[in-house]
């Protein structure tokens, strides 16, 4: 299919998801903010000046859009506040992927969300959340946090620390269910258990491994030594694989990626993952391509 039939195929197909007020109005500072899309399909084509596979989006980690607040440097994969890219708006379901660095005692106000699935994945430090439901929590590297906005909720996000800064992904997610009633849960995992290997961290399943979501999605972590390789085989038909190295070298099907780079994959049963460097490390994001 080229690129013009796949254009239409996500514009006039079922692929369609128009926000409404709702979405519109989820944040309203110059931050953690955004822009109104007034109609979302697809949105994984792969870039126009990238040559590689027709089913991949290569994302380099220079090319994110970015933001400097001072007290917050902000990474966005896919456009978010004052970063706008018509081809970058989403992969799939998945809205968000914000590498976030928050200075020393300073964080986000509270601010309101409503049908939207945010994760929060730390990697250094200590991050405190505080919301409406009455959940005051910490988190920290090792830990994943999920919160269900669904018909609306209220937080706040701090660096707990005055002596070092935090930094952790703020991941958020469409749901498949809109204006459930809204729950935060957290869990802290074995960090052992995704040496050279992928260990599952989010489903859309309860009773499975890790936090769960109202969306058909898959998150797995892994720490790879040099040379390791593995498949990872598609959970549901029709998903697609946001790719996204923390550290070290990683290839996907033979396609090089370094720290930070993201690599979207899609019309595939399963791919090929090698660890280029020692103690690799990659978030895989399986989620729905059609919202």
């Amino acid at each position: 299919m080229n690129r013009k039939d796949f254009l239409k195929k996500g514009i006039l197909g079922t692929a369609i998801f128009a926000t409404g007020n709702a979405l519109s109005s989820i944040i309203k500072n110059d931050i953690d903010e955004l822009k109104t899309l007034e109609v979302v399909g697809f949105n994984h084509i792969q870039n126009t000046n990238s040559n590689i596979m027709a089913n991949t989006v290569l994302h380099k980690a220079d090319s994110r859009g970015h933001a400097n607040h001072g007290w917050l440097d902000s990474h966005h994969t896919f456009s978010f506040a004052n970063y706008y890219n018509p081809e970058r708006m989403h992969f799939g379901v998945l809205r968000v992927l914000n590498d976030d660095y928050v200075s020393e005692g300073m964080g986000f106000g509270t601010h309101p969300h409503d049908n939207m699935e945010i994760i929060s994945i730390p990697l250094e430090g200590d991050l405190e959340h505080k919301d409406s439901m009455g959940t005051v929590a910490t988190i920290k590297h090792g830990d994943i946090q999920v919160m269900s906005a669904g018909t609306g909720i209220q937080h706040s996000e701090y660096n707990k620390n005055k002596e070092k800064p935090v930094k952790f992904l703020q991941i958020w997610v469409f749901p498949n269910k809109r204006n459930v009633t809204p729950r935060y849960d957290q869990i802290t995992l074995n960090l052992k258990e995704r040496h050279n290997t992928l260990q599952q961290i989010l489903s859309p399943n309860q009773d499975d491994a890790g936090v769960w979501i109202h969306q058909d999605a898959w998150f797995h972590l892994g720490s790879f030594d040099k040379d390791f390789k593995m498949d990872y085989k598609i959970k549901k038909q029709g998903n697609g694989v946001y790719a996204f190295v923390l550290k070290g070298e990683i290839a996907i099907n033979g396609i090089a990626l370094n720290q930070r780079d993201g690599l979207g994959i899609w019309d595939t049963d399963k791919f090929e993952i090698t660890a280029n460097s020692q103690d690799a490390e990659i978030l895989l994001m399986e989620v729905p391509m059609a919202i």
